[in-house]
């Protein structure tokens, strides 16, 4: 999960097309905390709410939020080095430390205390996947545990730890943007080829389509390609249709012959399109950045990873899957993620900033 850029007046510029040194010049990067907070939900829903949303299809969401971690990542990388010359990957990986692991491992070891209590730490195959689990090799466990639904940070650490140092490692390049969109298509093109093989590839081929659609940005002449995006109206029919994709997944999928590893790429296409258009100034963009949106948004990574014992706790007077039960699971995380949020992350991020920061240095948003 990655914090968007934050910022003080983003929604300032008018309504219309977003020209690119609008676009350079924000501070945050708006609307993406209402697109968190609407996957981490479909999700929640998708795993607890039953038949009835079953044509949400929840679980390709988390490719939402890999193409979303691809772009902001990228995008303040690229910023970075734009404002100070170079990429900071103490301070990266400083702030990526104290964002993801004190959350991730406190609910771990809840997880472990509460289901040995009950007697199920064999059983429930918790106690073969822990080793995995320590060393975030989450999605390398291929059976249920209670902690199951953390998979997908298995993906993201790995991303988070090799993709700075490349972006680094290309900078003193003359023509580094011609060498990293090279990179990234060779990547993606690598990764999908993989997927026949391993269907993790098609994961990372997800992150870098968000990495992809961050360096075309940032560029004027790929700006400019994807501009009409922007337009209000335009970006408003893009929402629809990302809507209209996400409730038939299931019929396209098996269009394109049956399988899931040819929809996720059609799928991360989609994300990215999506991203431009939110990011554009427009009544997307203002529905996603309502405080409701904004509010669950922020506190969507602790939601996503306390879903499954919240459901735990739930699942003991309301019965099912169903939609009442997939409400309260909601409803019981988001009480556990406020309570993290407040008491866990916000500090652990602070403390992370002003190592990654030396005093009297100026700092970029992260």
């Amino acid at each position: 999960m990655v914090d968007a850029p934050r910022s003080g007046r983003a929604g300032s510029h008018p309504i219309g097309r977003l020209d690119h040194s609008a676009y350079l010049a924000m501070p945050r990067l708006p609307g993406l905390d209402g697109l968190r907070a609407l996957a981490a939900l479909a999700v929640v829903f998708f795993h607890f709410g039953g038949p009835t949303w079953d044509r949400l299809q929840g679980w390709i969401g988390v490719q939402l939020f890999f193409t979303l971690s691809g772009f902001l990542i990228t995008t303040l990388l690229l910023r970075e080095e734009r404002d100070l010359g170079r990429i900071r990957l103490r301070a990266f990986y400083l702030r990526r430390v104290f964002r993801i692991l004190p959350v991730y491992f406190l609910l771990l070891g809840l997880t472990v205390v509460f289901v040995s209590i009950g007697g199920n730490l064999t059983d429930s195959r918790l106690a073969d996947a822990l080793p995995l689990y320590l060393v975030f090799g989450n999605e390398l466990v291929d059976y249920n545990t209670p902690f199951g639904v953390s998979w997908s940070l298995g993906v993201e650490e790995k991303f988070y730890l090799a993709w700075p140092a490349l972006l680094l490692l290309t900078a003193a390049v003359a023509r580094r943007f011609t060498l990293r969109l090279g990179l990234v298509l060779a990547g993606i093109a690598v990764l999908l080829v993989g997927a026949r093989w391993s269907s993790l590839t098609l994961h990372y081929a997800s992150i870098l389509a968000g990495c992809l659609l961050a360096l075309v940005l940032h560029q004027p002449r790929g700006f400019a390609v994807l501009r009409p995006l922007t337009r209000p109206a335009v970006a408003v029919l893009v929402a629809l249709g990302f809507v209209a994709l996400q409730l038939t997944i299931v019929p396209l999928r098996d269009a394109l012959g049956g399988g899931w590893r040819a929809i996720v790429p059609v799928y991360a296409v989609a994300v990215a399109l999506l991203l431009v258009a939110v990011v554009a100034p427009g009544p997307v963009r203002r529905a996603l950045e309502s405080r409701p949106m904004v509010f669950l948004g922020r506190r969507s990574y602790s939601l996503y990873l306390s879903q499954s014992m919240a459901a735990s706790a739930v699942s003991t007077v309301i019965p099912g899957p169903s939609t009442v039960q997939a409400v309260a699971v909601s409803l019981f995380a988001l009480g556990m993620a406020c309570a993290l949020y407040r008491w866990v992350e916000r500090p652990a991020i602070r403390h992370g900033r002003r190592l990654a920061e030396p005093r009297g240095t100026a700092t970029v948003p992260a």
